[in-house]
């Protein structure tokens, strides 16, 4: 079962202190956790809410998965909010609702890890959309590589692909995304 105490020690434990971002970050999404009453809910939007996201690396390691978000109209890392399901799971951890995630968004099959490594923290704003104000997604960054090079596209995308780190200009990875990338290469 995905609790907060749990999670802030997995935040705690982040180690990258060069990263003024994410030192920020981190400090926040510590904040969130201790301080309000349901830090996983996508409804709570003051002060915002826990997101989670996959840092996939292709089989060889080379590439990174990106998707095209439909509503952002921007190339992301595949994530999303931590779900009802996430939460009720008795054996599951906050890791789990990242890989749920990238399957859902790119149907890229994860390698088995015991223990996903935590590859960045990143707390970033996202637009009001007519239903949901502006709101902060405290995003936890989980690396995995996939078994294979196979993707598909989902109703939230309009494409997904794999980038070469050359790539990363042209497909407009931003900066958050590439740090955790020399994080894990």
């Amino acid at each position: 079962m995905i609790v907060p105490d749990r999670v802030s020690r997995i935040v705690a434990g982040f180690g990258d202190t060069s990263d003024g971002e994410a030192a920020k970050s981190r400090e926040l999404i510590l904040m969130l956790l201790s301080l309000t009453p349901a830090p996983f809910s996508r409804s709570q939007f003051t002060p915002g809410h826990i997101t989670c996201t996959g840092l996939v690396t292709g089989p060889c390691g080379g590439k990174l998965l990106l998707v095209h978000h439909r509503r952002l109209d921007r190339w992301l890392l595949p994530g999303g909010h931590v779900e009802t399901g996430d939460l009720d799971n008795p054996d599951g951890e906050i890791a789990d609702a990242a890989r749920r995630e990238v399957l859902e968004e790119t149907g890229a099959i994860l390698q088995d890890a015991a223990d996903p490594v935590l590859a960045g923290i990143d707390v970033h704003g996202i637009p009001g959309n007519g239903i949901e104000p502006y709101h902060l997604h405290h995003d936890l960054v989980f690396h995995f590589r996939a078994e294979s090079g196979a993707v598909r596209v989902s109703p939230e995308s309009r494409a997904v692909v794999w980038c070469s780190p050359e790539e990363f200009d042209r497909y407009g990875v931003p900066g958050s995304a590439r740090r955790c990338w020399a994080r894990v290469r």
